[in-house]
């Protein structure tokens, strides 16, 4: 199959997987915005830190677990068989530290993030309830990963997509019909990737599967190998937790709760732009793995400018419609009418999203310097976007011009790394390690 036809069979799937997740956490923020107000979307905002904490440990075992996966599948290696019972293992025992700590001391939890006594009071229950459920979370990243790698992105399209269907629809119930408020909220997300499980399952233990399910010893250096690989996936999702605690922190200090409300509204909104880049990021890694395997240096190169070029028309269009419809989106959220809440938004809608086209460079690059071994290289471009960078920006910025230095820290330090992720393509590619098989 050429790499355009490849290229089809796998980004669109993935990018409508993604965009379901981000479509239900939209729909998450918009019943508690109906249900709670503004106050429940300061909890939520200040919450998601420890939730990019949970799908970062995910992301790391589970998409580097799959990488390896892959690579020895398309090696013909029989070392294949060990990695997604190894990363089974593992992920249990990290989901299961944070599932401890929800259930000991959410309030706590939540009062370190900034939350003051009315916000903890609001938000408790919910952090209590999703971080039980953290093994779970951390199952559906890595199943998804497996079943995606071995060759059926349209499996994982459907277990991603129901996934967040039941949830969008539980929402609902749990919150209105129920009345259950907040902790309706958190059972509908916390529920959700037992659904994505599930029907990962039904590749899994099929006979057209390459994924084995072994009672075998659990290897660290095996993990440790494994993560080499899944740390540009660590650091993306573990960033998106760096800048909103960071961001809360600011805004918390410049316009209260109401600012940090705001910032959910544009936080919730950008998930859709990244959910498209990750969708192409994603799509492209497995085929990118197993170009790898093979020695197709001129292949590989094909899958990158298609992905580039994908994610600069997207976020082109995105940006677009953010400038002509920001007063639109900002009020989506805006149940109360607050004007402060309003303004506040508007404005960052239309500064944060020109850091767009930056960020989806950054994504899929990243991605394929993982997918062939270059963890190094994604490793750098990866700190540098989600935290060296965009830490010292949102500080300078936000000291030099308040709100809209915060909102002007995202592209600012996207447009940084760029210049460094298009480094270590370079290097990559120039090495001749990307393209030649053991």
């Amino acid at each position: 199959m050429s790499v355009g036809k490849l290229f089809l069979k796998y980004i669109p799937q993935n990018i409508l997987g993604m965009v379901g997740i981000s479509l239900y956490i939209l729909a998450d923020t918009f019943f508690i915005s109906k249900a709670v107000g503004a106050d429940g979307i300061t909890a939520l905002n200040l919450v998601l830190p420890v939730y990019s904490i949970i799908f970062s440990m995910g992301a790391m075992i589970g998409v580097g677990s799959a990488i390896r996966f892959a690579i020895a599948k398309s090696r013909q290696s029989s070392d294949m068989d060990r990695y997604f019972s190894n990363g089974l293992f593992w992920g249990t025992a990290i989901g299961l530290v944070f599932a401890f700590a929800g259930l000991i001391f959410p309030d706590k939890i939540l009062s370190l993030m900034g939350g003051d006594e009315e916000i903890v009071r609001v938000g408790t229950s919910y952090t209590r309830i999703f971080m039980i459920f953290s093994p779970c979370f951390i199952w559906n990243h890595t199943c998804n990963a497996f079943v995606r790698n071995d060759g059926a992105p349209s499996r994982a399209m459907v277990a991603t997509l129901s996934s967040s269907l039941f949830n969008i629809v539980a929402d609902y119930v749990l919150m209105f019909p129920l009345g259950l408020g907040m902790e309706g909220a958190a059972l509908a997300t916390a529920i959700s990737p037992v659904i994505g499980v599930g029907v990962c399952l039904t590749h899994i233990l099929s006979k057209k599967s390459n994924i084995k399910i072994k009672l075998i010893k659990p290897s660290f250096s095996r993990l440790i190998h494994s993560c080499q690989l899944g740390v540009s996936a660590f650091v993306a999702e573990l960033s998106s937790g760096v800048m909103t605690a960071t961001f809360n922190m600011l805004i918390l200090g410049l316009t209260g709760n109401v600012g940090v409300a705001a910032y959910g509204v544009v936080a919730n909104i950008s998930l859709v732009a990244m959910a498209m880049f990750n969708g192409v990021a994603n799509g492209s890694q497995p085929i990118a793995s197993a170009f790898y395997g093979q020695g197709e240096r001129s292949k590989l190169k094909k899958l990158l400018k298609l992905g580039f070029v994908s994610v600069v028309v997207m976020a082109a269009v995105m940006i677009a419609i953010v400038f002509i419809w920001s007063g639109t989106l900002a009020n989506i959220f805006n149940s109360e009418n607050n004007k402060a809440l309003a303004g506040y938004a508007e404005e960052g809608l239309k500064l944060y999203f020109t850091g767009f086209i930056f960020a989806g460079i950054n994504i899929v690059g990243t991605s394929i310097l993982s997918a062939v071994e270059e963890a190094k290289g994604a490793f750098i471009a990866s700190i540098m976007r989600g935290f060296v960078a965009i830490v010292g920006f949102a500080f300078l910025l936000s000291y030099i011009w308040g709100m809209k230095g915060v909102w002007l820290a995202f592209p600012a330090a996207e447009g940084a790394t760029v210049i460094i992720t298009v480094i270590m393509l370079k290097k990559a590619f120039n090495n001749n390690k990307a393209t030649a098989p053991d």
